[in-house]
């Protein structure tokens, strides 16, 4: 038994994460209501949370973990960063959809679990940044600043595939749906690979093509951010009234959402090129 992973400042991260994730599903499913699209997606953001938590925290007290065919420290690194932003994600969302102005019913309930929700984001950005590579220190690849950003990108990116229920046939759409789906994919073959120790087997510099990649994926987001806003907003106004089910709504949250991957590609391009020129 491996009591460092309880009795250190990340499994100790990892122990508060599983409380305050269990704290947050069992409040909100005490409620009942959880029935919407985005009820479903909080519930399912919190249990999943505290499965794989809890599983990783077993596999290291019981030292099992290097009984498995992945490399553990760049899943653990992914992992962390993925589930921040989900709880990130959710502790915005389920607060607006479900607590009301004024509150109705259950508003204890609610108030607690987004307040157990808020506490276990900070938890999972606690142990990113206690996991986090040391400058030149490039053993775990997803826990360097480069890896953080690729789950990231691939985060985000299906956040605006979850908004992209609606848009016309244009060519320019068309081409920045593109830009989404090939990064996308991309990006996430990089992570699978480096988890599964797979990117030895490539027979190419793998640094040098991550940073080729990187100056691709920049220049196609600069073209998707110029396009998507031209073709969705121009001579269009803004329905009165537009919900949270507006098209509208939508297209300007893709917006912004490209633009955040936007800058994530350019920092990632930089840190990259530091990591492998300088």
């Amino acid at each position: 038994v491996n009591l460092r992973a309880v009795t250190s400042w990340v499994g100790i991260a990892r122990l508060c994460a599983i409380v305050l994730s269990c704290t947050a599903f069992s409040l909100v499913a005490s409620t009942g209501h959880f029935g919407t699209a985005y009820g479903t997606w909080c519930m399912f953001t919190w249990c999943f949370c505290f499965v794989v938590t809890l599983l990783v925290l077993v596999l290291e007290l019981l030292e099992l973990y290097p009984k498995l065919p992945l490399s553990w420290d760049d899943f653990t690194s992914a992992f962390s960063m993925l589930a921040a932003l989900m709880v990130f994600t959710t502790s915005v969302v389920y607060p607006s959809t479900f607590i009301g102005s004024p509150c109705t019913s259950y508003c204890a309930q609610k108030a607690v679990a987004t307040t157990a929700s808020c506490l276990c984001f900070l938890t999972y950005a606690l142990e990113v940044g206690l996991s986090r590579a040391k400058p030149g220190d490039i053993s775990s690849f997803l826990s360097t600043v480069p890896g953080l950003l690729k789950v990231f990108e691939v985060y985000v990116a299906c956040l605006i595939f979850s908004l992209l229920d609606t848009y016309n046939l244009q060519a320019g759409l068309q081409w920045c749906v593109a830009v989404y789906s090939i990064c996308f994919i991309i990006t996430f073959l990089i992570i699978i690979f480096t988890i599964g120790r797979c990117l030895s087997y490539i027979p190419c510099p793998l640094e040098k093509m991550l940073v080729g990649y990187n100056a691709l994926a920049l220049l196609m987001y600069i073209t998707a951010t110029i396009l998507w806003p031209f073709y969705n907003f121009k001579d269009k106004n803004r329905p009165n009234p537009c919900g949270s089910e507006c098209p509208w709504n939508k297209h300007l949250a893709v917006t912004f959402l490209t633009i955040f991957n936007l800058i994530a590609y350019l920092v990632d391009l930089i840190y990259s090129t530091r990591m492998v020129f300088i």
